[in-house]
């Protein structure tokens, strides 16, 4: 391993570029990206080790713990390019990057750059070379990147320098203990694996603390870790990650979600403990106790069986294996319990292959996230190779996924993400079809020739074509919902005219690949629900963003924006992804194909609040359903325009 840059410039293989542009990408695809984020990694680090270099700190120097790196790397190269590649250390180099450009904020700037040092350890921890490292501690404790965190006993609170000393795997921690002497710990550090198969916790040899004896004196006396006291598993962590301290010693170790790939077993890190496993800034441990972690397990375990299902090829489909971490969002335990949706998810440019999610109940909602969320790390990473736009970063652009504006390199991001999402659940949709020996006839029916579902009187023996029928639907729906508006977001990036060649080659393929699935059938009342809610998605974004300025110098592509304008929730989108039985609400009717009713019920509303987004929103395309023509084009072009107490 060297941090010198390649004397080559690095190319990507046609074949490789087009399968990425048509939004999918192959393992080789996949593989490739690595390499190109490997080597961009390594580029960056060299920037950072020459930045650090001059900086006063009481740990070892930033040469030294590459030094000790670079050993590591010459035993054992693969895992060690693992923990160069994986995401947190991205993420680390990034923030440290912004740091020394003063665009960020942190502790004490020593004690981040003092992570070099802990991924020094946990390289020679994973080679078995030898290593003596000083390290930042904090509350006693040290993360050690891929592996754990270590923890002492009775450990001096807050900011302090220990002392790691490696040997054939085995690590001895050594730091300031309260009070005064020095707290230990010897540790063979090692994740643990939910699936439960060749799960290994890490052997906790001893921890000690030593008070007032001659230098180099090692008493085992005081707080040796008892049997079966250590926390390895989760439950309230303490200390650091619970909120008393504990009086041993202990190994809190990474978690891995098992996953078997055509390859052989996968360990994907459940990461709770790094602090730059999110998106920006450190943050402490969240430790997830064990009942949330094994729901994780088999949440996971569900989601990649839904990935595994039979369905079409390309966009959307993708090996779980590629996922360097998953990162748990929001909630530490089982109770309350999880929604069905992903209420919360993200990822980084700087942190390829990780998700920050928030977990869902739904298999289904997770392994759509999945997909999603590994769209942007392919995005990101071909950003890294060459620019796609020329982005003024001027937020003005509609985005049928955002309740706000977003700027030209946004409106890239979320039209090849979708275009994945589109994908998966193109995919539900045969594999749905293909359980119940669909063809496809459901297509051709009419909203007003639709079987009766879920009154209540059917059969018992038809339940399960019920069901199949609402799978069907549903993933129907969602396909061509986002499809479409995938395709218009991708309309927009081509006529607005500032993409580069490479750019417009690749929103070219999304194109292709869009316009190809719109000519696919779609059960009549799924895709008349999809074109519902994307009208009201648009008309309400509009309402609620857009000034009302009727002069033709202000054109609907070129809007004025609210100054008060807020975020505003889009409970539309899922809503009308299953067709109502016993249908209330005004948009329950609207989305059961009743327009009339339902402008009915929306007129009711105003006139008790003839302002609400939501609902004008709602009673402009329901009246756009019933009279056709010119006068509903423009008002659906131009909702804002509207009065704000329609008539009729």
């Amino acid at each position: 391993m060297s941090s010198e840059p390649r004397p080559a410039p690095f190319r990507i293989p046609e074949g490789i570029f087009a399968e990425l542009a048509a939004g999918g990408g192959s393992a080789q695809a996949v593989a490739f990206l690595e390499r190109a984020e490997r080597a961009r990694r390594l580029l960056l680090l060299r920037t950072l080790l020459d930045r650090l270099a001059p900086l006063p700190t009481p740990l070892t120097p930033a040469p030294g713990a590459w030094r000790a790196l670079k050993e590591a790397a010459t035993r054992a190269p693969e895992p060690v390019d693992r923990l160069l590649l994986a995401p947190a250390t991205g993420g680390w180099i990034a923030h440290l990057l912004r740091r020394t450009h003063g665009t960020a904020t942190g502790p004490a700037l020593w004690a981040e750059a003092g992570y070099l040092c802990a991924l020094a350890v946990s390289a020679s921890l994973s080679a078995g070379t030898r290593a003596d490292l000083r390290v930042p501690l904090h509350d006693g404790a040290l993360v050690l990147p891929g592996l754990g965190m270590a923890r002492l006993a009775e450990a001096e609170r807050g900011l302090t320098v220990g002392r790691a000393r490696t040997d054939g795997g085995r690590l001895r921690l050594a730091g300031p203990a309260r009070g005064g002497g020095e707290a230990t710990l010897t540790v063979r550090p090692a994740t643990v694996s939910l699936g439960g198969e060749g799960a290994r916790e890490g052997d906790v040899v001893r921890g000690d603390v030593v008070r007032g004896d001659a230098p180099g004196q090692e008493a085992a006396r005081e707080t040796t870790t008892p049997p079966g006291r250590e926390p390895l598993l989760g439950g309230e962590v303490p200390g650091i990650l619970g909120g008393h301290e504990p009086p041993y010693a202990s190994w809190i170790p990474l978690r891995t979600l098992a996953h078997r790939s055509p390859a052989g077993p996968v360990a994907i890190p459940l990461d709770d403990l790094d602090p730059y496993r999110d998106l920006d800034d450190p943050l402490p441990p969240a430790r997830l106790d064990q009942d949330e972690a094994e729901a994780w397990q088999r949440l996971f375990e569900e989601a990649v069986a839904v990935l595994a299902e039979p369905g079409g090829s390309g966009p959307g489909r993708f090996d779980p294996a590629a996922i360097h971490a998953v990162v748990p969002w929001g909630r530490t335990s089982t109770v309350p319990p999880a929604p069905p949706t992903v209420r919360v998810s993200a990822s980084s440019g700087d942190s390829f292959g990780a998700m920050v999610i928030a977990r869902p109940s739904s298999a289904v909602a997770l392994a759509e996230t999945l997909v999603h969320e590994f769209q942007h790390s392919k995005l990101a990473a071909l950003l890294h190779l060459f620019p796609l736009l020329e982005d003024d970063r001027e937020e003005r652009y509609y985005a049928p996924w955002r309740a706000d504006p977003r700027h030209l390199t946004g409106l890239l991001h979320g039209a090849y993400a979708f275009t994945g999402v589109a994908g998966f659940w193109r995919d539900r949709l045969t594999a749905a079809r293909a359980r119940g020996g669909d063809e496809g006839s459901d297509d051709r029916r009419g909203p007003d020739d639709r079987r009766d579902v879920g009154d209540g009187h059917r059969p018992a023996d038809n339940r399960e074509g019920t069901r199949h029928d609402q799978a069907v639907e549903s993933a129907g729906y969602h396909f061509a919902l986002r499809r479409t508006q995938s395709r218009l977001v991708v309309r927009t990036l081509l006529a607005e005219g500032r993409l580069t060649p490479q750019g417009r080659a690749l929103v070219t393929g999304l194109a292709r690949t869009l316009d190809g699935w719109l000519r696919e059938p779609v059960p009549a009342a799924a895709l008349a629900r999809a074109r519902t809610a994307a009208l009201l998605h648009r008309t309400e974004w509009r309402l609620r963003n857009v000034v009302p300025v009727s002069d033709a110098a202000h054109a609907p592509d070129l809007p004025r924006f609210r100054s008060d304008r807020t975020t505003w929730p889009d409970v539309r989108t899922h809503a009308f992804a299953t067709r109502p039985t016993a249908p209330r609400t005004a948009d329950e009717h609207l989305a059961a194909g009743d327009p009339a009713v339902a402008l009915a019920r929306y007129a009711d509303q105003l006139t008790v609040d003839p302002t609400d987004p939501h609902t004008l929103a709602g009673w402009i395309v329901a009246r756009a359903a019933l009279e056709p023509g010119r006068t509903a084009r423009r008002m659906l072009a131009r909702p804002e325009l509207l009065q704000p107490l329609p008539s009729g």
